[in-house]
């Protein structure tokens, strides 16, 4: 356990983390379309470390890869279809607006590969995202295990987007099919919504995190036939919260203390 702490105690310990959480559901992707996959994973690898070593240099800080993890997380998300150029210009969008800018990975509140997808989807309409599948969901498990071994994932943001997620659908006289469900929610609930670097963080906010994420994507979705493209944006929606939502919590707590001891 303590080797677990001290790998993830740093930025980059997170990144390395996160990429052995990612290759298995990377071997997915790439085995859904071997021609096309190769192609959207280098151009999404050499633009997100080509603006990592950008804004590196303009700081005067040494260039990390943090990027990486980003590239991994796009690629498996838009369709192989995609035109490398977009791919490219939203990534290069999405790391820049939702990290960078902010000072790097740690110092923001979007997660850049949640921001670059959506700029792809709200830019280009036609663009459908890949939908969960059964084989990228079971990839998904392991490094959601990996993750929350380390403690970068959240159990309170899981199982509260869950519960937002039935509570909603079914409020709403929707049929609920869990197994559907997990499937298509599986990836970007990991590797999304419990962003780290996007979630809340603390322990009442993370579920008001995950319920409010698990309600917008069956309101974005119009039901509970939920889609990828409803995902990314009720996690962008909900990242947007989660400042908001912690320093609420931290407020009242403090409110509280202050009654207590008054």
């Amino acid at each position: 356990m303590r080797s677990a702490v001290y790998l993830t105690s740093s930025v980059s310990g997170v990144t390395v983390a996160q990429v052995m959480a990612l290759v298995p559901t990377s071997i997915v992707a790439a085995l859904v379309d071997p021609v096309r996959y190769p192609a959207l994973l280098v151009a999404a690898l050499l633009t997100a470390v080509f603006w990592d070593a950008i804004f590196a240099y303009l700081r005067k800080r040494n260039a990390g890869f943090h990027g990486i993890t980003t590239a991994l997380i796009v690629t498996v998300l838009v369709p192989a279809d995609l035109a490398l150029w977009q791919l490219v210009l939203t990534l290069s969008l999405g790391v820049i607006l939702g990290e960078l800018i902010f000072g790097g990975r740690g110092f923001g509140f979007l997660g850049p590969a949640v921001v670059a997808v959506s700029l792809l989807v709200f830019s280009f309409p036609e663009v459908q995202l890949a939908n969960g599948s059964q084989a990228l969901a079971l990839a998904t498990l392991p490094g959601a295990l990996l993750l929350f071994f380390f403690g970068l994932v959240s159990w309170r943001v899981i199982l509260g987007t869950f519960v937002g997620v039935f509570a909603l659908a079914a409020l709403s006289g929707e049929s609920v099919d869990v197994v559907a469900i997990t499937t298509i929610l599986a990836f970007s609930l990991i590797f999304l919504i419990c962003d780290p670097t996007a979630a809340a963080v603390t322990n009442p906010g993370r579920w008001l995190h995950g319920l409010l994420a698990g309600g917008l994507i069956v309101l974005f979705s119009g039901g509970s036939d939920m889609t990828t493209e409803a995902i990314v944006f009720a996690a962008l929606t909900a990242s947007i919260f989660a400042p908001l939502i912690d320093h609420l919590i931290i407020l009242l707590h403090a409110r509280r203390w202050r009654n207590a001891h008054a």
